[in-house]
């Protein structure tokens, strides 16, 4: 859960104004990581909130590759990045082209970093649209 909805907020950079306005009022928020204000794949709205269907897949090849490794305590599923993982996240990190998505991950893991069940209700309190709208619903 912690990982869509930090995701979202990601893929939402209106949405993560608002709420970086509310936490931290006088932060900056940086550039939005998708300079063309396109989102190139939406969530959609489902028994949590925003979720992607892809995610199953993505962790899928990801593990596949060795990037990360799935853990699982108390019936929740964890991934932590394996040494080769955090290679190929250092590496994007540091090229041009990732930068505005390294800037905002900062920022998510700085003002964001809670549980996925605080972000999911303080997504529900700030966004009621995406409470009230019918799974399977594009956001």
């Amino acid at each position: 859960m912690k990982l869509a909805k930090l995701d979202f907020l990601l893929r939402y950079p209106e949405h993560f104004n608002h709420l970086m306005a509310e936490r931290r009022p006088d932060a900056d928020p940086g550039d939005d990581p998708w300079l063309t204000g396109a989102i190139e794949q939406s969530m959609i709205r489902y028994r949590y909130g925003p979720w992607d269907p892809a995610y199953y897949a993505l962790l899928g090849a990801l593990t596949g590759k060795g990037l990360i490794e799935p853990k699982h305590e108390n019936a929740v599923a964890i991934y932590r990045t394996t040494p080769a993982g955090r290679a190929v996240a250092q590496a994007l990190a540091e090229s041009e082209s990732w930068r505005p998505v390294r800037d905002r991950a900062r920022l998510l893991r700085r003002h964001f970093n809670l549980t996925g069940t605080t972000l999911k209700d303080m997504i529900y309190r700030a966004f009621p649209d995406i409470v009230e709208a019918d799974w399977g619903t594009q956001l």
